[in-house]
């Protein structure tokens, strides 16, 4: 899943619309941002194998620190803690910590069964990458429906509020669809350095397009 978590986090700026898109987006990511450091650490490993599902080469051979469903939660209690001690924003800090936990959800959805629920537990897995019309289906409907909400949500108070979005979807839709066409990756260090540039690229842009963006009247009230 690689849309599908970015779409949540753009939705969830209805529930929490004091909260910085940036950060809602960081949530449901959150598992993907620890995985390349720990990867980088060798705390845990993934492997190119193509056809190890139709969707992916990867073969995802351990990330109990990362991915598993018990410290998503960790994570994101430290996660929403820190918001809430930060801001006393109550909605945004639960609505965070819903988010970071989403992300064992969603990949559940997609992966072959290799979602641990704890680290060194039982691995689940629906296994949606087996199907890449399916795959592709499924996120590209949630990311619409993501951007659907947050531009229902929000409304730009000048061009960068307005084009600053809008090329950050296009962005993403085109990595997207490049990455289910392109070639396996080199070497496990091509992923980790990609992952750690995205980061450093999309979190700080969406900053930046919600900072310049206002909440709509009607969600005004709701902004508690």
């Amino acid at each position: 899943m690689f849309l599908g978590h970015f779409a949540v986090g753009l939705a969830s700026k209805k529930l929490a619309p004091r909260t910085n898109a940036a950060l809602l987006i960081a949530a449901p990511v959150f598992a993907d941002l620890l995985w390349p450091f720990f990867l980088l650490l060798g705390w845990e490993k993934v492997r190119i194998d193509p056809g190890n599902t139709r969707f992916t080469p990867l073969d995802f051979i351990a990330y109990p620190w990362s991915h598993s469903l018990l410290m998503l939660a960790v994570w994101a209690t430290i996660f929403a803690g820190i918001y809430y001690a930060l801001t006393r924003y109550r909605t945004g800090a639960v609505v965070l910590w819903i988010g970071v936990v989403s992300h064992w959800l969603l990949d559940w959805i997609t992966h072959r069964p290799d979602m641990p629920l704890y680290p060194s537990g039982p691995r689940y897995g629906l296994g949606l990458w087996n199907s890449i019309a399916g795959t592709m289906f499924v996120e590209l409907a949630m990311f619409a429906t993501g951007i659907w909400i947050y531009t229902r949500v929000t409304q730009p108070k000048d061009r960068i509020g307005r084009y600053a979005l809008l090329s950050f979807v296009l962005v993403l839709l085109a990595i997207y669809v490049a990455n289910v066409f392109s070639p396996p990756p080199p070497n496990v260090k091509a992923i980790i350095w990609t992952a750690i540039l995205a980061e450093g690229i999309f979190l700080p842009w969406a900053w930046w397009f919600d900072h310049h963006r206002t909440i709509k009247e009607r969600e005004i009230a709701t902004a508690v």
